[in-house]
């Protein structure tokens, strides 16, 4: 019998306010030492009276503005209470019933060129737990992360293969990183992913039993751990047994999922209104205003820079995915009047300069250095020479190439090039008998003559010219 997964995704992106949700402790808790940043509020102490974060909320409106969320006048937060000891409250203070936004959709691109609708159940708002570290001699608890800021996205169960979960978790965090809702940096634990897996035989309406699968916190263990469960549950199946609803962890070593425990509805995490912070009030104005905050996304930028720019697929979906990258691409081809020359020296030659601490280019640089290539007034090679040096000390290319400008003096070149040819009987032997690629010894000696000052054009020109 052939079986159809079927899918769905919670997404959790830290939000990149500058303190925590309901205090006033520090958001920026990576590699700072454990237990640095807390305060009464964020670890759950009696009395303490939580405070919203103005900021967050706004910034997790623009996510869900950006994903064509519905966003309601009200909303309300709620406290979903369990005992875990990462947890000082003894509740997560989260979105139930009335959450910020709802009813939205990502888009996808598959690797077949076909576009794919993902419907997005919600976005909601809530604060972290803190984090675990388990070791032989027992269980350390850092509460820095404790009170962060979240979004939580939680996709309809559309997805059909583990292709299109990559393809949404990706996209979801080019969006929420354009709107600069979040960094939704994996490395840091700024983005995690619970993910929701069953199978069903294929044409049958009904969905089987999900199991769910907790805190994966890369696309390489999000792909890896959908595969597994596709793959264990229809073995489950196909030799009489049950799937089973539950709670079911990653092992990133084994590269298998595990049975933690039961799966709890909602009723067993006992949601009630969260009584010490009162009900969120978005207005219309609000929401224009943030709007109009809300940048052009990736994919449109992929579009225009194919449709308008003659961009690859590839290249334009490349840089657009960045968008630090992307705007340096677009003010560098500004500039230099060529985006499509400008995207093939950023993404061959400069790109991989870029890493460095000594990179101080700027977009400007960039495209004047393209622009005199296209003009002709130096060479790729003399570029690429001093492509170093122009991006280290961010020099002006029209003053840095002076000294290299393209040779104007054609009587000149040709008397270099008839040099060359005399030194080289062999070389013009080969050419005359047939073989047109032995031009290149010819053309490679003259450019090494003068320093890379010749127009490679003219020189092929010239050479042709004298050998007929």
């Amino acid at each position: 019998m052939e079986y159809e997964p079927v899918i769905g995704l919670e997404v959790h992106c830290r939000i990149n306010s500058k303190t925590k949700m309901f205090c006033r402790c520090s958001n920026n808790i990576f590699d700072e030492r454990p237990n640095s940043h807390v305060c009464p509020i964020c670890m759950g102490f009696p009395g303490m009276l939580p405070l919203i974060n103005v900021e967050a909320v706004k910034k997790g409106v623009k996510a869900a503005l950006a994903l064509g969320c519905g966003i309601p006048e009200f909303s309300k937060m709620d406290r979903k209470s369990y005992f875990y000891p990462d947890l000082p409250k003894g509740f997560q203070i989260s979105q139930y019933d009335l959450p910020i936004s709802e009813k939205g959709k990502v888009t996808i691109t598959l690797s077949d060129g076909s576009k794919k609708d993902i419907g997005v159940t919600r976005l909601h708002l809530e604060d972290d737990a803190g984090k675990l570290t388990h070791s032989t001699g027992g269980t350390l608890v850092d509460y820095n992360r404790s009170g962060t800021p979240l979004m939580e996205i939680v996709s309809e169960p559309d997805i059909r293969s583990v292709e299109e979960a990559s393809a949404y978790a990706r996209q979801l965090q080019k969006v929420v990183r354009y709107v600069d809702s979040s960094d939704a940096d994996m490395e840091k634990g700024q983005m995690r992913f619970d993910i929701n897996v069953s199978i069903r035989p294929k044409g049958q309406k009904e969905f089987g039993t999900r199991a769910e699968v907790k805190n994966l916190n890369s696309f390489r263990s999000l792909e890896k751990a959908i595969d597994y469960e596709i793959k264990r549950q229809i073995e489950l199946v196909e030799n009489g047994g049950t799937v089973v609803q539950e709670t079911r962890g990653w092992d990133d070593n084994k590269e298998i999922t595990t049975s933690q425990r039961g799966k709890e509805e909602a009723a067993d995490y006992r949601y009630f209104p969260e009584p010490d912070i009162p009900p969120l009030i978005v207005t219309k104005e609000m929401i224009e205003e943030l709007k109009a905050e809300i940048p052009e996304l990736a994919d449109s930028k992929s579009d225009k820079y194919q449709s308008e720019f003659g961009l690859s697929t590839e290249d334009a979906n490349y840089i657009a995915s960045d968008q630090e990258l992307a705007r340096y691409f677009e003010k560098a081809a500004e500039v230099s009047g060529s985006p499509k020359k400008t995207a093939n020296w950023l993404l061959s030659e400069i790109k991989p300069l870029m890493a460095s601490d000594s990179f101080t280019a700027s977009p400007e640089t960039i495209g004047k250095m393209v622009k005199m290539i296209e003009e002709g007034s130096i060479t790729g090679k003399i570029a690429k020479d001093h492509l170093n040096e122009i991006c280290s000390k961010n020099s002006d290319p029209e003053e840095y190439f002076k000294p290299f400008k393209v040779m104007e003096d054609t009587g000149e070149l040709e008397k270099i090039c008839q040099d060359v040819i005399n030194r080289n009987p062999a070389i013009v032997a080969d050419f005359k008998g047939g073989k047109e690629k032995a031009i290149g010894g010819l053309v490679g000696q003259i450019m090494g003559a003068t320093k890379g000052t010749a127009n490679p054009k003219s020189v092929n020109e010239i050479l042709h010219k004298l050998l007929s």
